[in-house]
């Protein structure tokens, strides 16, 4: 529901929030020890997210079914979508069967650039579906946009689950959620941004705050993965003791 009332470019960043109170629930709740990376990633988490925040797109590109059918047909995005399906394609037939279980960027990168159908679908999703039910002479086609959308979103959620179990019975949890989460950001930001063309509502300004801010979130999610297996303290005698 996010992305259809705010752009892209904003919602999926500030999914790290999720992973933020998440560590902090945990902390108090579950009573596990946050160390400092935790908390440092923490902090590096709000603070991204306040910066994504205040320099995020102020209008939506895309408002209508028409406009969204003319972007669907933009030759840079169809090119786009080709090699994502080609690549998709080489990646589940064969590198994934031979090299799925040994090298962790395999599922990533499936689970990441089905991530580029899944949130614009979603979006689409949201545009549609008001001509769909309104009865008036495009319903038809709106229909027929709503249900490819529909699918679309459905095949990439099921296919991102079912490689994201696999990946989770190979490698440390903490370790995939914290590489996926930045390759998963980065390839739907890249997708909305040739669809939906969200950036060109930026300034240079606030791009380049923006892809700051993005990094600075990016940096703060790994650090809060990594801080669940490190054991770091300020205290020399807790480092000793656990050698």
């Amino acid at each position: 529901m996010a992305y259809n009332v705010a752009p892209a470019v904003i919602v999926t960043p500030l999914g790290a929030l999720g992973v933020l109170f998440g560590a902090v629930l945990a902390s108090w709740v579950l009573k596990e020890h946050l160390n400092i990376l935790g908390k440092l990633g923490c902090a590096l988490c709000c603070c991204g997210s306040v910066v994504l925040i205040i320099h995020a797109p102020k209008a939506e590109a895309v408002k209508s079914r028409l406009e969204l059918e003319e972007r669907l047909t933009d030759p840079v995005f169809v090119m786009y979508a080709l090699l994502v399906v080609l690549l998709l394609i080489a990646l589940i037939t064969w590198v994934a069967p031979a090299y799925g279980t040994s090298n962790i960027m395999v599922y990533i990168t499936i689970c990441s650039l089905l991530g580029s159908f899944t949130v614009p679908s979603s979006k689409g999703l949201g545009l549609v579906a008001r001509d769909v039910f309104d009865g008036g002479p495009s319903s038809s086609r709106a229909l027929a946009l709503f249900l490819g959308f529909l699918g679309t979103l459905a095949v990439s959620i099921l296919t991102q689950f079912f490689f994201i179990n696999k990946a989770l019975e190979c490698f440390s949890s903490n370790m995939f959620e914290a590489i996926y989460y930045v390759t998963f950001t980065s390839t739907v930001i890249l997708a909305s941004a040739l669809l939906f063309k969200e950036w060109t509502a930026l300034t240079l300004t606030d791009s380049l705050a923006m892809l700051s801010g993005l990094t600075t979130v990016c940096v703060g999610v790994i650090l809060l993965r990594i801080s669940q297996e490190a054991l770091l303290t300020w205290k020399k005698g807790a480092q000793e003791k656990t050698d």
